[in-house]
């Protein structure tokens, strides 16, 4: 269903381009990007997001709304951060009910496996030091100062199933248990963590790499 790919750019904008944003989330501005709609439509314009209510909207003489039901993938360049971030449409059930449809976003692709995110704007109450609270930027993780913060869900496709992931170490290498222990072995060589963002596209793209 997926081919290899890392959907991560690594190129960032100037820090001047990052003030210049006045220090927003992605989720608050608008982005070069486009929409893909469930019947094979292109609409290219600005894009904003709302995960949290799973709509995505398009800036182009007017302004259209579309629901995650009426969309299979979009994309935006993020010009806060810098990169293309890419997010599909797939069903999944949050109170365990039954499957609606739902943004992920895809931060590595393979063939064995999937990473994806979903985030979120939280108050982080923790840090209040002489900096306040840390926001965190949400490509790769580097803190921007702010009183609030993105936090993130995580989940993985493997064998054709979609699993939140709860970012525990123990369900992590039951998740790779085919290769838990090279997986163990590559963590604790470049000293990677279970739970950072950073951590987790690099031993899931290793992981896709040794199977």
């Amino acid at each position: 269903m997926y081919r290899v790919f890392v959907s991560i750019l690594t190129t960032f904008l100037s820090l001047s381009s990052v003030l210049a944003q006045g220090n927003q989330f992605p989720s608050q501005v608008w982005h070069q990007g486009q929409i893909i709609t469930m019947n094979g439509q292109v609409y290219r314009g600005l894009v904003k997001y709302d995960l949290e209510n799973n709509l995505v909207q398009l800036q182009d003489n007017g302004i259209t709304t579309f629901g995650s039901s009426n969309v299979s993938q979009f994309e935006i360049f993020d010009e806060v951060y810098g990169g293309i971030r890419s997010f599909y449409t797939l069903p999944y059930s949050m109170a365990g009910d039954y499957d609606t449809p739902m943004f992920f976003e895809i931060l590595t692709e393979g063939d064995e496996i999937v990473l994806l995110c979903r985030e979120q704007i939280v108050i982080d109450n923790r840090g209040m030091g002489m900096y306040g609270p840390m926001a965190m930027n949400p490509l790769w993780g580097p803190p921007i100062g702010g009183i609030y913060k993105l936090a993130f869900n995580y989940y993985f496709i493997k064998d054709g199933k979609l699993q939140k992931y709860s970012l525990k170490k123990k369900e992590l290498l039951d998740i790779l248990g085919d290769r838990a222990d090279e997986i163990n072995l590559f963590m604790r060589k470049n000293r990677l963590s279970h739970d950072k963002r950073g951590d987790l596209l690099r031993i899931t793209a290793y992981y896709n790499q040794i199977k």
